[in-house]
């Protein structure tokens, strides 16, 4: 499910200056620009989102009485595009990805962390390297300029190392997980299923993994900021109904997997590996990660630290205001 996820920056760029060229006025400014309308949500493959069929299913945006309509994209970068054109209101999408908009001027708002993969993105590695530090000459396969390559720097970087240590190669995850199986590469960063796929077949072992750095990798729920300025209430009754649907979930954990699973075409067994790779947030945890600290824990600190590696390769222009991406007022309010 991952797979669709991959950060396309360069694509999304050139979306983005096609906006701000002039085509964003002349494109629909979001589909919930009024009252009676419906508030678009986007949603792609990622166990996370999934989430959002529960709450629908369960009926809790008319509980919560906001209209919502979720619009279903099979590829991620569509979803991307839609909001950073204005035809949707909002998008279930990564932090990384919402950089690259708010660098060129589209207006966005984070109001929601819906999860952070937690252990679903990692460094696997063949038996005879014991550590990162073990990594030094060794190749190393990931996809430049994805928060897997972030991972594979931050994890160097934590043992005193640099990419140059290392010999990188620019590989997808579609060729550096059999890569890996083959016994081309010493290691690879990859995300689930191919993760698991590379472990079990290529008996391989986790070296570092994205547990090891929470709030790294956050996926958000992310507004169209004239949508949050016009229909703040709409907004908030949107982030009570996916708290109420966390709770259901918790509080029927068999049924609500059979559901999401069913969604997402796939077993109730393999739905559930791919939950267990990411931690859901609760409201707590919201209001924790909207918090400012030094730290992955943090927002705006992952915020920068992502844009100061994104701008160091050209995908980003530089952000000067992080804090304006934020808004932490939905989660906090009970």
């Amino acid at each position: 499910m991952r797979k669709s996820r991959r950060m396309v920056l360069l694509l999304l760029l050139a979306v983005v200056m096609a906006v701000v060229a002039g085509c964003g006025n002349s494109s629909k400014e979001s589909a919930g620009g009024g009252k009676g309308d419906p508030v678009t949500i986007a949603l792609s493959p990622w166990p996370g989102w999934y989430m959002w069929y529960l709450v629908e299913e369960q009926g809790l945006f008319e509980k919560h009485g906001v209209n919502v309509e979720l619009k279903w994209f099979p590829v991620y970068s569509d979803s991307l595009q839609a909001l950073a054109t204005g035809k949707v209101d909002a998008n279930s999408q990564t932090l990384s990805d919402t950089l690259a908009p708010v660098s060129k001027g589209i207006g966005l708002k984070a109001v929601l962390v819906n999860d952070n993969s937690n252990g679903g993105d990692a460094i696997v590695a063949q038996p005879s390297i014991q550590n990162v530090l073990d990594l030094k000459g060794k190749t190393v396969a990931t996809e430049l300029g994805t928060v897997d390559h972030l991972l594979l720097l931050t994890a160097l970087d934590q043992n005193g190392m640099k990419e140059s240590d290392v010999n990188f190669v620019n590989m997808t995850v579609n060729d550096a997980g059999p890569a890996f199986i083959t016994g081309k590469t010493d290691a690879s960063v990859l995300w689930e299923p191919f993760q698991t796929k590379a472990v079990v077949e290529g008996k391989g072992k986790v070296l570092f993994s994205s547990k090891d750095t929470p709030g790294l990798i956050p996926d958000l729920l992310v507004f169209r900021e004239s949508v949050v300025n016009n229909r703040k209430d709409d907004v908030q009754k949107i982030v009570d109904a996916w708290f109420e649907g966390l709770d259901y979930f918790n509080a029927h954990p068999d049924e609500a997997v059979k559901l999401l699973a069913k969604k997402a075409e796939t077993t109730p067994e393999d739905f559930k590996l791919g939950l267990d790779s990411i931690k859901l947030f609760t409201r707590e945890d919201n209001v924790n990660a909207f918090g400012k600290r030094d730290d992955y824990t943090s927002l705006a600190y992952t915020a920068q630290k992502t844009a100061d590696f994104l701008h160091k390769l050209d995908m980003v222009d530089k952000i000067d205001d992080f804090d304006a991406i934020f808004d932490s007022s939905f989660v906090a309010a009970e």
